[in-house]
C-alpha cells in the first residue's frame, strides 16, 4: 500500500512489480520467429525451413546462435541506460525474466551461464556489471549454474561507441581469456553467454572465441536488445 507497483520503465502504475505497463510493452519491438537462427535478426517473411540471413553467411559469427528480447528502440534503449547508468539493479529482474522466456531455447541445452566480464576498473567505477546481474536471473530461472569468473577482460579498452566494426575488433584483441586455473569450468561444456546489448558482435565474438579455446564444446549468445541492421 505504501509503494504500489510501477512500470520498470517510465514509472506508471501497474498490476504487479518489476513489469512493464501497456504502453512501454507496446513500444518494444519484440523478436520473434522468423528470424535468422545464427543471429536472430528477425525476417519480414517467413519463407519456410531454416532461415539463415544473409550476413550470417558472408560473416558468420563466432557463437553458435543470437538470441534478444527486443531490438534496440527507444523503450529499450531508456531500459539498458537505467540498469546501466542509472544504478537502478532492480531491473536485471525485469529484463532478466524477459530474457528468459526469450532464450528458452538455448537455455534448454545450456550447461554453464557466463556473463560478459567488465575491467576490474570499469567495475569499481560503475559499481557492479549489469551483464552478471543479468545472468543471474537468466541462471535463476532454469536452476543453472553461473561463473561470474571463467571469463575475464584482462585489457583496458577504450569505449566501443562510435567505432566501426573493424576498430570494435581490433579494440578487443587479447582482451578476453578464460585463466589457465578455470579451463577445467568450461572444458566441454555448452556455454550461454549473457550480455545487454548486441550491437556488431564484436564483443560477443571475442568473448566466444575465448570461451572455445578454453575448451566449450559451444557457445550461444543471449542479450536483452539488440541493434537490427537497416532499422
Amino acid at each position: 500500500m505504501l509503494y504500489p507497483p510501477v512500470c520498470a520503465a517510465c514509472g506508471a502504475s501497474t498490476g504487479q512489480a518489476h513489469g512493464l505497463c501497456g504502453r512501454c510493452w507496446s513500444g518494444l519491438s519484440l523478436i520473434e520467429r522468423p528470424y535468422c537462427e545464427r543471429l536472430g535478426t528477425p525476417f519480414a517473411l517467413d519463407l519456410g525451413g531454416t532461415l539463415i540471413s544473409p550476413a550470417a553467411m558472408a560473416d558468420p559469427p563466432v557463437f553458435q546462435r543470437a538470441r534478444a528480447v527486443c531490438g534496440y528502440d527507444e523503450t529499450a534503449r531508456a531500459l539498458v541506460h537505467r540498469l546501466k547508468y542509472g544504478d537502478r539493479i532492480e531491473l536485471a529482474l525485469t529484463m532478466g525474466r524477459m530474457m528468459a522466456l526469450s532464450g528458452r531455447e538455448l537455455l534448454a541445452e545450456a550447461d554453464l551461464i557466463v556473463p560478459v566480464p567488465l575491467h576490474r576498473f570499469r567495475l569499481w567505477r560503475r559499481r557492479f556489471n549489469q551483464a552478471a546481474a543479468l545472468a543471474e536471473v537468466v541462471a535463476a530461472s532454469q536452476g543453472l549454474p553461473v561463473d561470474m569468473t571463467a571469463l575475464a577482460r584482462v585489457r583496458r579498452t577504450r569505449p566501443q561507441i562510435g567505432l566501426s566494426r573493424a576498430e570494435r575488433a581490433e579494440n578487443l584483441q587479447g582482451a578476453l581469456r578464460v585463466a589457465a586455473h578455470a579451463r577445467h569450468r568450461i572444458e566441454g561444456r555448452r556455454v550461454l553467454l549473457i550480455d545487454d546489448v548486441l550491437t556488431t558482435g564484436s564483443t560477443a565474438n571475442a568473448s566466444a572465441r575465448a570461451l572455445l579455446r578454453a575448451g566449450a564444446s559451444a557457445v550461444d549468445l543471449l542479450t536483452f536488445t539488440r541493434v537490427i541492421p537497416g532499422s
